[in-house]
């Protein structure tokens, strides 16, 4: 049988961290009694950097439960940077492995359909949701908005899967190759190829504590994803300029008609308002180039994506290396 981890990463959930573990646990035994994964399956608890008391959480359920287990950031390093940094810590000691948020908003019975996926030899299962009921309107207009326009960019990506997803120890290996620091793994793992399928859930409101996605950070990953996967944005800068050029000579042929047609007016706004239009295409250029060029240097740099100062997995037996 199969050993199997799951990784959840975790920052400032003291409130909600002893149901999701009891609650994941009682998943493991039910797994483990049906002899679907093996007795040496563990849970892995991220703590990214909390101010709060998770990682006392996660330590204390750590000396009683068997199967839970945790590492502990240094400081906070994002929530894609605490998934990879999980799958790092775990991949020595596990043959499957499923990512899942601490917030329990994904549906954990969605786990068993992913083992019967994987048993039936696929290598990636997601973890996608059927219906967005808990969302308000504008939440789910700007979600179809960005999977829209991430396929048209060309951009593979599982419509309305997140980060809950189980993958094989080959998946994970070829996974923890990506060295990029600006992680989008969304749109990485599909990349990886091997065989895929989806498991559509019901996603849940949020039961206890606060959500760590607020409208800024949403959007800052969005526009992550955009700009680690396509260069799209500058080719709308580009048309931007084309479109602005060809309006200022279709201004100047006008303006030499107007003139020889004795009906010149002296249009103070009119200028003014070329220039701010002009100067305001120039600065997005600037700041959409501006953007790639920060992320390249950051790249070059080439600073740890995370830093483990506590690692209770060291405890563990490791697996044999399996191609």
């Amino acid at each position: 049988m199969e050993r199997l981890i799951i990784v959840v990463p975790a920052y400032n959930e003291e409130e909600s961290l002893p149901k999701t573990i009891n609650v994941l646990s009682e998943l493991m035994q039910g797994f483990i009694k049906q002899k679907r994964i093996s007795n040496e399956s563990i849970i892995l608890f991220v703590n990214d950097g909390s101010k709060d008391k998770t990682w006392a959480i996660i330590n204390e359920y750590d000396k009683k439960n068997e199967h839970v287990s945790g590492i502990n950031f240094s400081r906070n390093f994002g929530h894609q940077n605490a998934i990879i940094g999980g799958l790092t810590a775990a991949y020595d000691y596990g043959d499957i492995f499923i990512t899942i948020d601490a917030d329990l908003q994904d549906d954990v019975e969605a786990m068993g359909k992913m083992l019967d996926a994987r048993l039936e030899g696929y290598d990636i299962v997601y973890g996608a949701r059927n219906v967005r009921e808990t969302d308000t309107k504008f939440k789910r207009w700007t979600a179809e908005t960005f999977y829209s326009l991430m396929k048209k960019i060309g951009v593979e990506m599982v419509p309305d899967a997140a980060d809950y997803r189980l993958t094989s120890r080959r998946v994970v290996k070829h996974l923890l190759q990506f060295k990029e620091r600006n992680l989008f793994l969304r749109g990485i793992v599909p990349k990886i190829g091997y065989p895929s399928t989806v498991v559509y859930y019901a996603r849940k409101e949020r039961e206890l504590g606060e959500s760590k996605y607020p409208l800024r950070k949403m959007l800052s990953f969005a526009w992550d994803g955009i700009t680690s996967f396509s260069v799209a944005p500058m080719h709308l800068v580009l048309g931007m300029g084309i479109t602005t050029t060809l309006v200022s000579l279709f201004m100047v042929i006008y303006s030499v008609w107007q003139y020889f047609s004795g009906r010149v007016i002296p249009g103070w706004s009119s200028l003014m308002i070329s220039i701010w239009f002009i100067g305001g295409v120039q600065l997005i250029g600037i700041s959409v180039i501006g953007e790639y060029v920060g992320k390249v240097f950051n790249e070059t740099k080439e600073r740890p994506r995370f830093i483990i100062q506590d690692n209770l997995m060291s405890t563990e037996k490791k697996i044999d290396e399996k191609e």
